[in-house]
């Protein structure tokens, strides 16, 4: 009895076993902590850096030291007098070659036809240029009483007087100044230089400005023509250009000397007589040296000298007039202006010389050879050195300087001394 009544305890007890034993591991794992899903992307924290990360920035850290060590040695740097700047500079020479016999201009040469020599010394041909380039001209015109005056031996009381001196402009500029690439400006002067009209090739805006000189009369007789030379070259501060219709007085116009052109060159038409510049003869020589631009003159008046030279006293007059000197004295101040940057002076009598004048410059101008060579010498400023080319045209290795003209700017002024003179003046 009592196994019996044993055994159902027993068995009920091994039932409520069981049913422990199998649900503790449930109650066991649903009392741990759920750890977070992993965040995804880069920004894990703590995470170790590769190696190609510990290169790249050991790599920018010493280029950003060796940057900060360039700089400190440059803050620290002294500079020593003794060191020499080396600069080099170009020298360029518009040559052109004359037949003596035949006056005919020579075209076809090559950068071996010629030789160039500073000071004897021959120097080697940086660049060379062909002929028949378009042309970039300024005519500077003498526009006074003066030159009307002058003017009346030829026309008499049947033109006006200024006619001499516009005639020569408007034939070139209707000639010979030819669209898209000739370019043509017209400066008048009388005690001042102005500008009619700034460089154009545009056939109204050229026939603006000869209609400009022949409505218009000269107000004074004054002729500044060495101010008026410095201005067309170099520039500076003066009238505004008269068909531009400026509501400004004063403009600054850029000169000849620093116009970005192959070919370039002055056509000066005027009597020569200098009244009262504040450029003196010897300034005016000096800047057309430095500038490098042909020149080439039409000199005016000659008919006057030539008409009345017998009525002239030697000396000016107490009214101004100019005396038989002050003419003498302005046809050598032509032929040395023209002689000394690389033009030519046309000394014109009758009208009838013009077209030949004007053509004779034309094909000068079109024919220019440009060459130009490095200066390597250090030069003291303000140094002047004589120029030569010469030229063999047949190329037997021998120059023909007895049959042939070069014409070209006899001399180079090394930049900076006409500002160490200003400097000591002050």
């Amino acid at each position: 009895m009592i196994s019996i009544l044993l055994r159902p305890i027993f068995v009920a007890a091994i039932v409520i076993s069981f049913i422990v034993t199998s649900h503790v591991p449930l109650i066991s794992a649903q009392s741990r902590p759920q750890k977070p899903d992993a965040a995804s992307g880069s920004g894990k924290k703590n995470r170790r850096p590769s190696e190609e990360e510990l290169k790249a920035a050991e790599e920018a850290k010493k280029r950003a030291d060796e940057e900060k060590k360039r700089l400190e040695e440059e803050k620290n740097t002294v500079v020593e007098n003794t060191v020499e700047r080396i600069e080099t500079k170009i020298v360029t020479l518009e040559t052109v070659v004359v037949n003596k016999k035949t006056q005919q201009v020579i075209t076809g040469l090559s950068k071996a036809n010629f030789a160039i020599f500073e000071d004897g010394i021959k120097q080697e041909i940086a660049n060379f240029a062909t002929p028949e380039a378009p042309i970039t001209v300024s005519l500077v015109v003498e526009y006074s009483k003066w030159s009307e005056i002058f003017g009346r031996a030829a026309g008499g009381s049947f033109e006006p007087g200024t006619m001499e001196v516009i005639r020569p402009v408007a034939y070139f500029l209707s000639n010979f100044i030819k669209a898209p690439n000739d370019y043509a400006s017209v400066i008048a002067f009388d005690m001042r230089p102005t500008p009619i009209t700034d460089f154009t090739n545009d056939p109204s805006r050229l026939r603006q400005t000869i209609d400009v000189l022949l409505r218009n009369r000269p107000a004074f007789r004054e002729n500044n023509l060495f101010d008026a030379i410095k201005f067309a070259l170099v520039g500076g501060r003066g009238d505004s250009v008269v068909l531009e219709n400026s509501k400004q007085d004063k403009s600054d116009y850029g000169g000849m000397s620093s116009l970005a052109a192959k070919r370039k060159a002055v056509i000066l038409v005027a009597s020569g007589i200098d009244t009262f510049s504040r450029t003196n003869y010897d300034e005016a020589r000096r800047i057309i040296q430095e500038a490098g631009v042909p020149i080439y003159i039409i000199s005016t008046g000659n008919l006057f000298y030539k008409k009345y030279e017998q009525y002239l006293s030697p000396m000016d007059g107490i009214d101004g007039s100019p005396g038989r000197l002050t003419f003498i004295q302005a046809q050598n101040a032509m032929n040395t202006f023209a002689k000394e940057s690389g033009g030519m002076h046309f000394p014109m009598t009758f009208e009838g010389e013009i077209p030949d004048f004007l053509n004779t410059i034309n094909a000068l101008m079109r024919n220019q050879y440009s060459l130009s060579y490095d200066v390597n010498q250090n030069h003291p400023p303000g140094s002047r050195h004589k120029l030569q080319v010469k030229v063999d045209v047949d190329g037997d290795g021998v120059f023909d300087e007895k049959a042939y003209v070069v014409q070209h700017r006899p001399y180079y002024i090394a930049p900076g001394g006409e500002k160490g003179k200003k400097g000591k003046k002050k």
